[in-house]
């Protein structure tokens, strides 16, 4: 008897429990944490399973029929297309817009903004895959509006996310142009503004607005459609402001 309840009990908890899979940009690794368990407050019983990447690559992914629900790209190029390819079940909408930041792992003087990187001290500047990665085109954008890529494409070490491409600008080149998301994460909280790191001027690149979609294959989960509502709720935008982007009030 004991035995069948014990039964029942873990069928009645598989019928109401749901996992959802997201496809997350990289930018968005650092508060993907807080954003699942401020979800999980109000849908305790969806289990939620993030992939990151960079946005072009998690792109090509669903078009190859990878099983994701929710998609939070880092543009919404790569969203507007799978809803135009019909994979996507609604048009993207604006969750986040995020910006640029110029860091070093050692103190420098930025009194000369971003034109610090044409300093002959500088000899390896990391960044995203623009090809893939909207944090590297917006990079590539900003550099030849400051007329200084033709001066420093020579320096480029390229990370496939912009995860990855932080992890280079600490460990493998003198500076990096990086999401300003990933300073907020507690393992960044040792730079310093103006002494580790200064934004990159707004005006010189296209605003990083950040697009997300429910996908087809999620057309029978309800949890997808909660996790995707959550993500453009005023909790979801105060978490969002606390990693350092924008939001739409």
């Amino acid at each position: 008897m004991k035995k069948i309840l014990i039964l029942l009990l873990i069928t009645c908890v598989s019928l109401f429990a749901q996992k959802i899979n997201i496809a997350v940009a990289a930018n968005v690794s650092y508060a993907i944490d807080d954003l699942i368990k401020e979800f999980n407050k109000t849908n305790p019983n969806t289990k939620v399973v993030v992939t990151l990447g960079s946005s072009g690559k998690l792109t090509a992914q669903i078009k190859n029929g990878a099983p994701f629900d929710v998609f939070m790209s880092a543009n919404m190029k790569y969203p507007d297309a799978l809803y135009k390819d019909k994979i996507a079940m609604i048009k993207p909408i604006v969750y986040a817009q995020g910006s640029l930041a110029i860091l070093s792992y050692k103190k420098r003087d930025f009194n000369l903004g971003i034109n610090i990187i044409t300093d002959e001290k500088i000899k390896k500047i990391a960044i995203a895959n623009p090809k893939t990665a909207p944090y590297g085109k917006a990079t590539i954008e900003a550099l030849k509006n400051a007329n200084l890529y033709e001066k420093v494409n020579n320096k480029f070490v390229y990370g496939e996310s912009i995860s990855q491409t932080v992890s280079y600008a600490i460990t493998a080149a003198d500076l990096g142009f990086i999401a300003k998301s990933s300073l907020y994460s507690p393992k960044m909280k040792m730079f310093e503004k103006d002494i580790n790191w200064i934004d990159v001027d707004s005006r010189l690149y296209t605003p990083i607005n950040q697009g997300i979609v429910i996908l087809k294959k999620a057309e029978s989960k309800s949890g997808a459609k909660a996790f995707y509502d959550f993500i453009l709720s005023a909790e979801a935008k105060n978490i969002f402001k606390n990693f350092g982007y924008l939001v739409n009030e």
